[in-house]
C-alpha cells in the first residue's frame, strides 16, 4: 500500500520542481491580450423605495476589451500579478420614464458603462503541469471603477461621483509555451463587484426627436454591476 503513495507523491514532487524549467532564468512577464466578459447589468433606480424599482435592471451581453497584466515569479510555483482592462458597452432602449402631463411614458436613450478594474493576483502552478503546458489557480484583490454612460438626445451625462470598491476574485487557467519566453495564455475569472455612480445631464434642455425637453432632475444615481464570467486569451513574453 505504502509503495504506490510514495510513488505518486514522488511524482508529484517530480512534476512541480519542472514547472519553470524552462523559464527559469526569467523573472517577469507581460500578458497583452482580450478580455470577453460574458455579462453585465445597470440598475438605473438603484435608491428607489420601490423594491420593484430599485432591484430593476437591464442586461448587456458579449462585451470585449483590451486588457494587460505583469507577473512577478517569487518561486518555481508562485508568481504575483497585477491586471487591468477597459470595458465599455451600451445599448439603446426605452429606458428613461417620465410623467407628461397625466401620462407616463417611456422614452429611447442609449445606455451603458465604462468599467476599469485593477486586480492583484497570487498564481500557483500546480503540480501536473509539463514543459509545455502550465496549469494554475489563482486568487487575489481586485480595485473596481466604474461610470455609466447615456446619450439621450442630443445630450450626454457627467460622471459626478463614483464610489470604486474591493472585492475578491478568484481564477484558473492554463499556458501554452510556444518557445522559452513567449507563450499563449487562457484564464477564466470570477468576480462580481457592484460599483454606485451619480451622474449629471450636461444640458438641461433636450432636443428630442424634434421635442424640446426640460430636464427638472438633472442628477441621478444609478449602479454598475459586473456580474458575468470573464475569458481572459493573451499572448505572454518573459524577460
Amino acid at each position: 500500500m505504502k509503495n504506490p503513495i510514495i510513488k505518486f507523491l514522488l511524482t508529484l514532487t517530480l512534476l512541480n520542481s519542472s514547472n519553470f524549467s524552462q523559464d527559469e532564468n526569467y523573472n517577469f512577464d507581460i500578458t497583452v491580450g482580450s478580455v470577453y466578459l460574458t455579462s453585465a447589468a445597470l440598475f438605473l433606480n438603484p435608491n428607489s423605495s420601490d423594491i420593484f424599482l430599485r432591484n430593476q435592471s437591464f442586461e448587456l451581453k458579449d462585451i470585449f476589451s483590451p486588457t494587460i497584466e505583469i507577473r512577478y515569479r517569487l518561486s518555481e510555483s508562485v508568481a504575483i500579478g497585477l491586471s487591468t482592462e477597459y470595458s465599455r458597452k451600451s445599448q439603446k432602449g426605452n429606458f428613461l420614464t417620465v410623467l407628461a402631463g397625466s401620462q407616463i411614458i417611456q422614452l429611447e436613450s442609449e445606455d451603458g458603462f465604462v468599467f476599469i478594474p485593477a486586480e492583484l493576483s497570487v498564481y500557483h502552478v500546480l503540480p501536473f503541469s509539463t514543459e509545455s503546458f502550465k496549469f494554475n489557480m489563482a486568487g487575489g484583490l481586485g480595485y473596481y471603477h466604474a461610470v455609466h454612460t447615456r446619450k439621450f438626445g442630443d445630450t450626454e451625462i457627467s460622471n459626478l461621483e463614483s464610489k470604486p470598491v474591493i472585492g475578491i476574485q478568484v481564477s484558473a487557467g492554463m499556458e501554452y509555451l510556444i518557445t522559452g519566453n513567449f507563450g499563449l495564455r487562457l484564464q477564466m475569472k470570477f468576480r462580481a463587484p457592484e460599483i454606485k455612480v451619480k451622474s449629471k445631464y450636461n444640458e438641461t434642455t433636450v432636443n428630442y426627436r424634434g421635442n424640446v425637453i426640460t430636464i427638472l432632475q438633472d442628477t441621478f444615481d444609478s449602479k454598475v454591476s459586473i456580474n458575468g464570467a470573464v475569458f481572459v486569451l493573451g499572448f505572454s513574453y518573459s524577460f
